[in-house]
């Protein structure tokens, strides 16, 4: 059948994520289960933060208007304890970190900054900031106001604060479902024995760990076989699936039977081809309600697009505000000579400031070594055909790399 023509790589970026068009479904969770998870609601503070005025070290808590002076140490305030006010004219609270700060109290001297005179006295220096050490309540955050809004990707600082509010439970979104395929017969799993004609099934592996580390659980499918009537059948149940991501199989082979298959199952494709080296074969649509992916089958071009198109796209699904990649300037170590009229995809290291091609650009698509060489990915536009050097760019970091 004839083939969809290949379309610039911002067009497919943008029609890609325009195929999230439903509202993810929310679940009830425990918080010690909510690392990683988008929340679905807006958190309202509904506990002042911190929700008393506190002391920040262990110390003196006087009136400011006694600094220089010498003061008769009332009581001792431990954590937990609390107080009403209690002082005298030229009387002061001896206070230990966290302590509650009885109200006649604003400022807090610190032990190594005064001086005991005798066993209850103490000299206040003169030169002390009203208000020092003294934690106010509610400076953090105050009650009504919000913690954060629905579509956050939760990390353990959200959990921490979260925490100070007594949260127990949170509405999280649903986790998308993914499925994995690869195809052709001459692929072997890494349990099995593979000959010198044989190779081993990098895709997969390699796709499932990047969606990990983006926080997604992807089922792996097995290996489609060059068959039509059977990769037919590979697709017939597999609709139930949020996503559903094949490598390989779609180019203009005799034995690419993955884009007739899928098409036979009512897939409706966006794009198949889009202009960029490496992984013009990439083909996204939907079949009925399953976003579909078809990566290349080549290990760099699978895992580079997948990158690129499936981790923005798997993060809008799944509800995150923050799904596009974010984008930093960098300066690049030497010049790069580009074949103009396409986007390159260019893998790289970033250190200090400065981007380094990874083995000069010159690397095939087949090849997997470049990957582990690389933190860092630059996108050129279709019209460049030069970058000079300590030209600057803009690069997208893989995960772990920041």
């Amino acid at each position: 059948m004839q083939k969809l023509t290949s379309c610039p790589l911002k067009e497919a970026q943008e029609s890609s994520l325009s195929l999230v068009d439903l509202k993810p479904v929310s679940e009830w969770i425990c918080l010690y289960e909510a690392l990683g998870r988008v929340i679905a609601k807006d958190v309202i503070c509904k506990k002042d933060l911190p929700s008393f005025n506190n002391s920040a070290l262990d110390g003196y808590a006087i009136k400011h208007e006694d600094t220089g002076k010498k003061l008769k140490i009332k009581k001792t305030i431990f954590a937990g304890d609390s107080v009403d006010e209690d002082l005298a004219k030229n009387e002061c609270y001896k206070i230990m970190t966290g302590a509650k700060v009885p109200s006649d109290a604003d400022t807090i001297v610190a032990f190594e900054d005064a001086q005991i005179v005798e066993d209850d006295f103490v000299q206040i220096p003169q030169n002390i900031k009203k208000g020092n050490a003294f934690r106010v309540k509610g400076e953090e955050i105050s009650c009504a106001k919000v913690l954060f809004k629905k579509g956050t990707l939760l990390n353990s600082s959200h959990i921490a604060l979260l925490s100070s509010q007594g949260i127990s439970n949170i509405e999280v979104y649903k986790k998308i479902s993914i499925a994995i395929f690869s195809t052709g017969n001459e692929l072997k799993e890494p349990w099995e024995d593979a000959s010198e004609d044989e190779i081993y099934n990098v895709n997969s592996s390699s796709l499932i760990a990047l969606f990990k580390e983006y926080g997604f659980e992807a089922d792996y499918c097995g290996v489609i076989p060059d068959n039509l009537q059977k990769s037919k059948e590979y697709f017939k149940n597999m609709k139930t699936y949020d996503v559903l991501v094949t490598t390989g199989g779609i180019s203009m082979g005799e034995a690419d039977f993955v884009e007739d298959a899928l098409l036979y199952n009512g897939l409706k494709p966006l794009f198949h081809g889009v202009n960029i080296k490496p992984g013009r074969p990439t083909m996204i649509g939907k079949m009925d309600r399953t976003i579909v992916a078809s990566m290349p089958g080549n290990p760099l071009a699978a895992y580079v697009n997948a990158f690129l198109f499936l981790v923005p796209l798997l993060k809008k699904l799944q509800g995150d505000d923050s799904h596009e990649h974010k984008i930093i300037k960098a300066k690049i170590s030497d010049e790069l000579r580009l074949k103009p009229n396409r986007s390159n995809l260019i893998l790289g290291s970033f250190k200090d400031g400065v981007f380094k091609a990874t083995m000069k650009n010159r690397y095939g698509s087949g090849m997997i070594t470049p990957i582990v060489k690389s933190n860092a990915l630059l996108v050129t536009d279709e019209k460049k055909d030069l970058i000079y050097k300590n030209e600057e760019v803009e690069i997208i970091l893989f995960k772990g790399s920041f």
